[in-house]
């Protein structure tokens, strides 16, 4: 089922496979495509027509035809189209468990830590992005298992080559309090959590806190809430899970409130989303 914006040129199809947990996603933006939101899983893709820009790790890239677009788990992206036809792109989006079992099954590494990055963000290899178009093929129009398994193992034998596994940082005091401050949004995400409450929890003040958080997560506590919230309503809803429910377990408002952000970030409804990846209709 594709999704088409009534308003525009804009539509979005996308397939989940339950089996491995891998969605993959075809769309069409004009314009502005999504605000900055991030994934648990590793986003590999491929630019197919048009210039696809986009800001990622504090830098703005842009993609054409034939480039290959590697995004770890929790780097915060947008998404928008410098000319007026807009741009067209096929993504995977692999669940860490899932890379990581096939990578180091492989001795390749392990992309799905914080110790790991690709070299770049977006990559000029031509077999890559072969490799990627004949993954995507098999696993969103749901080609028989041996195709979609031998094009899998030969996308991740060529990630590898792009992977950069980095040094363990540095421990010190102010980076494990905000891994602290991260764990308990984590733990209460579904609660309406102040910058006092954070500051009291962490014994920082808020406004150092802020600024320190930002650092080392690249966004504001309130921002990153956000994003926690929305990948985790997301993995709900592919579970099955009844939006509203869904909207209350992850600490927004009501189903409205989770929509209007759920939008924002994937430009699909909760509901549509769910319709695609699973068949629970509400």
């Amino acid at each position: 089922m594709t999704t088409r914006d009534k308003t525009s040129s804009d539509w979005v199809d996308i397939n989940r496979d339950e089996e491995s947990g891998i969605e993959s996603i075809n769309a069409h933006f004009s314009g502005h495509a999504y605000d900055a939101h991030d994934h648990d899983e590793v986003l590999v893709g491929i630019t197919q027509q048009g210039l696809q820009r986009f800001n990622c790790h504090r830098t703005t890239h842009t993609s054409h035809p034939g480039r290959a677009i590697l995004i770890e788990p929790g780097a915060v992206h947008d998404g928008h189209a410098p000319e007026a036809e807009g741009f067209t792109y096929a993504m995977l989006y692999l669940p860490q468990a899932w890379v990581s079992e096939n990578m180091q099954r492989r001795g390749l590494g392990n992309i799905a830590t914080l110790e790991a990055a690709f070299h770049n963000t977006l990559a000029d290899d031509p077999q890559l992005s072969i490799a990627i178009q004949q993954a995507f093929f098999a696993v969103h129009h749901r080609e028989g298992r041996l195709a979609r398994d031998q094009t899998l193992d030969h996308l991740v034998a060529l990630l590898s080559r792009h992977i950069s596994l980095r040094p363990p940082s540095a421990s010190n005091d102010a980076l494990r309090q905000m891994y602290e401050v991260r764990d308990f949004l984590h733990d209460r995400m579904h609660l309406d959590i102040g910058l006092d409450e954070l500051a009291l929890h962490s014994g920082i003040d808020r406004f150092r806190l802020n600024r320190q958080f930002k650092q080392v997560f690249g966004q504001s506590p309130h921002a990153y809430l956000v994003r926690l919230r929305l990948r985790t309503a997301r993995s709900l809803l592919a579970q099955g899970k009844e939006p509203a429910q869904v909207a209350t377990q992850t600490g927004f408002a009501d189903q409205s409130h989770m929509g209007r952000w759920f939008q924002r970030a994937y430009r699909l409804s909760p509901v549509a989303y769910q319709r695609r990846c699973t068949n629970v209709l509400y």
